[in-house]
C-alpha cells in the first residue's frame, strides 16, 4: 500500500479509535487540475472574467439609471427656465408701473422713467460686482493636477524601464 499519513486513517465508525485504515484521497495531478479536470489558473480566470462581466453590469446599470433620471431633470429644468423667462419679461411692466408712479407724484414723465433706469443699472451693476466676486474665487483643482503630473512621471519611468536604451 504505499505511504499512508495520519490524515489518511479513519476510524471507520469504531469508539475506540482502533483499527485505523487507509482511506483514498483525490490525487493531485502535476498540472493542478481541479476535481472535474479544470485547472487552477482557468478557474482563477473564470472566476476573474466574471468579476469583470458583474462590475462592468453594474456600471451599465448605474449608467443606466442615471441617465434616466437626468432626462428627468432636464424637463423640469425646462419649466424653471421658461417661468425665469416669463417673470424676466414681467418685470419690464413692473418697472414700467413704477415710472408712471412716480409721474402721478408730481415729477416729470421723462425724470421718472430715469430715475428708475438708473435703479435699474444700480441693481444690475450690484448683481455683476457680486458675480465677479464669486467667479474669482474659483481656482484651478491644484491636487488633480499634481496627481497626474504624478502619474505622468510614473508612466514615463515604466516607459522608459521597458524599453532599454539603444547601445
Amino acid at each position: 500500500m504505499g505511504h499512508v499519513n495520519s490524515a489518511q486513517k479513519s476510524t471507520n465508525g469504531s469508539r475506540d479509535g482502533a483499527g485505523w485504515t487507509a482511506v483514498t484521497s483525490i490525487p493531485l495531478s502535476e498540472e493542478g487540475t481541479a476535481p472535474d479536470g479544470q485547472s487552477i489558473g482557468g478557474l482563477v480566470r473564470d472566476a476573474t472574467t466574471h468579476l469583470s462581466t458583474l462590475v462592468r453590469s453594474e456600471v451599465e446599470l448605474a449608467k443606466t439609471e442615471l441617465a434616466g433620471e437626468v432626462k428627468k431633470a432636464v424637463k423640469g429644468s425646462v419649466y424653471f427656465i421658461l417661468a425665469l423667462t416669463v417673470l424676466g419679461f414681467s418685470l419690464f411692466f413692473l418697472f414700467f408701473t413704477l415710472a408712471e408712479g412716480l409721474a402721478q407724484l408730481g415729477l416729470w414723465r421723462w425724470a421718472a422713467f430715469g430715475i428708475v433706469f438708473l435703479v435699474m443699472l444700480l441693481v444690475a451693476g450690484l448683481l455683476a460686482l457680486l458675480g465677479y466676486t464669486r467667479v474669482r474665487k474659483i481656482q484651478a483643482p491644484k491636487r488633480t493636477i499634481e496627481t497626474l503630473k504624478d502619474t505622468t512621471k510614473i508612466a514615463k519611468r515604466q516607459h522608459d524601464e521597458e524599453t532599454p536604451a539603444a547601445s
